[in-house]
C-alpha cells in the first residue's frame, strides 16, 4: 500500500526488532491516516528535496514500543512519527532545513556529536495543533529545547 508518492506502508512498519522477536507490527486504520499524513507533510517533502532515504523507524505497535524500552503512548505507536537520516547530509542542517520549511509537531537532533551522520531525525506530525516543538537529544544532557550543534 502507498502512503506518499515514494513511501510504502511496509517500509514505515519494517522493524528488525519485531521480526527477530516476533512481534506483530501491524497498524490499524486510524494508524494508517496517520502515516499517510507524516509520509505526505513530512517524509515526502525531505526526499523531493534531498533525495532518497531510508526510515529507520515508523510505526511501533504496543508490543514493539515496550521491548525496546519506549512507551505505548509514543507517537511511534500512533503512526505520527519517524526516526530517519540522509546520507550524506548533516543531520543538524537537516533539521535546520525541516524546521525552517516544514510544518511539523516535533522535531528531534537525537544524539548529534557534531559529526555529519552520527545521529538521526525525529520528527513527527499530527493531524491537529501541530506544536512546532524542536529539541535536541543526548545521552549526557537528555532533552533541550531548540537544535543544540
Amino acid at each position: 500500500m502507498q502512503l506518499s508518492r515514494n513511501f510504502t506502508l511496509a517500509e514505515m512498519c519494517k522493524s528488525q526488532t519485531a521480526e527477530r522477536k516476533g512481534i506483530p507490527n501491524q497498524p490499524n486504520d486510524e494508524q494508517i491516516e496517520s502515516m499517510v499524513m507524516l509520509c505526505e507533510n513530512i517524509l515526502q517533502p525531505v526526499r523531493d528535496e534531498f533525495g532518497s532515504f531510508i526510515v529507520s523507524s515508523g510505526f511501533r505497535s504496543p508490543e514493539l514500543c515496550l521491548s525496546i524500552g519506549s512507551k505505548v503512548t509514543s507517537q511511534h505507536a500512533r503512526g505520527e512519527s519517524a526516526d530517519f537520516e540522509v546520507a550524506g547530509y548533516d543531520n543538524h542542517d537537516l533539521c535546520v532545513w525541516i524546521q525552517d520549511n516544514l510544518v511539523f509537531d516535533q522535531l528531534i537532533l537525537e544524539c548529534y556529536n557534531g559529526e555529519m551522520n552520527s545521529c538521526w531525525v525525529h520528527c513527527s506530525y499530527a493531524a491537529t495543533d501541530n506544536r512546532a516543538d524542536v529539541l535536541t537529544y543526548d545521552r549526557t544532557n537528555g532533552y533541550r529545547k531548540g537544535l543544540i550543534a
